[in-house]
């Protein structure tokens, strides 16, 4: 009887033991695929930092680690009278803070409207929304262009901000958060005598902070990497962003590679590090926004 006691009690002790080394060993195969996949994202990052820092000769052979890190580089960028790497830098921040401040501001008041204002157009105007979300781009960058030209707006910061300020994808993700925002507060608010407006303002906005972030830092994502329309909205180099002003970097007589990855290193930074410090919005934002349908 005891030699069976003690048999079970060792076959116990096997099987947690199996099942404790199939978890270490399954942990430790994710965290793996997660540190390889890390480095995948990782590398074109190492490259842009890489090659900024390095000599056009490092460059072109491909030198991985570079025995010597050139910050010169740096300066020799800010310091081309060729370039305007400054202008271009504060036109794509006065484009991605207006425009997207702008967008969020129009799509959130229209998005609150079809979800809490009673109208019969409603559904209508929503049905309207989503249509624009399956037109290409492509086939309204033309009229947008004709239009944009014929106010004479080609070549200013207006005309490569204004139309920015509408899009039908962040006004659905608005109108799908509204849908599961609390109609208690809003009655309470009735109560007190303000208006939809009123309400909109000091109680919906204050409670909606999270999809105001997430929908606002991918806007400005989005805007501050915009290349098509300041490219050819901007004739002339004051009101290039960075992005159109890294694209003249390379001509047909020269190219200098390090100045280009410079260029580009010191664009995607302000992104980077907005994304580090808001990734936690950006998520909550997106869940939220899809509880209600």
């Amino acid at each position: 009887m005891s030699l069976t006691i003690s048999k079970q009690k060792a076959d116990k002790r096997s099987v947690r033991t199996a099942r404790s080394v199939r978890s270490i060993v399954s942990v430790v195969l994710r965290y793996a695929l997660l540190i390889f996949l890390a480095g995948l994202f990782l590398v074109p990052f190492y490259l842009i930092l890489r090659n900024s820092l390095a000599t056009e000769q490092d460059i072109r052979l491909g030198v991985l680690f570079p025995t010597v890190l050139h910050f010169e580089n740096i300066q020799e960028l800010f310091s081309d009278s060729n370039t305007s790497i400054l202008v271009g830098l504060q036109n794509s921040a006065l484009m991605a803070v207006l425009g997207t401040v702008g967008q969020v501001l129009v799509t959130s008041l229209a998005a609150y409207a079809m979800a809490r204002i009673p109208s019969r157009w409603s559904t209508v105007v929503f049905g309207a929304v989503l249509g624009t979300m399956m037109i290409p781009g492509a086939v309204t960058f033309l009229p947008t262009y004709i239009v944009v030209s014929y106010i004479g707006w080609i070549g200013t910061l207006q005309g490569l901000i204004i139309p920015s300020l509408f899009s039908g994808f962040t006004t659905f993700l608005f109108r799908q958060f509204f849908l599961s925002f609390p109609r208690e507060l809003e009655e309470a608010g009735h109560v007190d005598g303000l208006g939809y407006w009123g309400i909109y303002w000091r109680i919906v906005v204050p409670n909606s902070l999270p999809i105001f972030a997430a929908l606002g830092i991918t806007g400005l994502i989005a805007n501050w990497n915009s290349f098509l329309w300041p490219l050819v909205n901007a004739q002339n180099d004051s009101s290039q962003t960075v992005q159109v002003v890294i694209s003249t970097f390379e001509t047909s007589q020269t190219i200098i590679l390090h100045e280009i990855f410079m260029a580009a290193a010191i664009g995607i930074l302000p992104l980077v590090l907005l994304f580090l410090f808001f990734q936690r919005y950006i998520v909550q934002g997106y869940t939220q926004s899809g509880l209600k349908g």
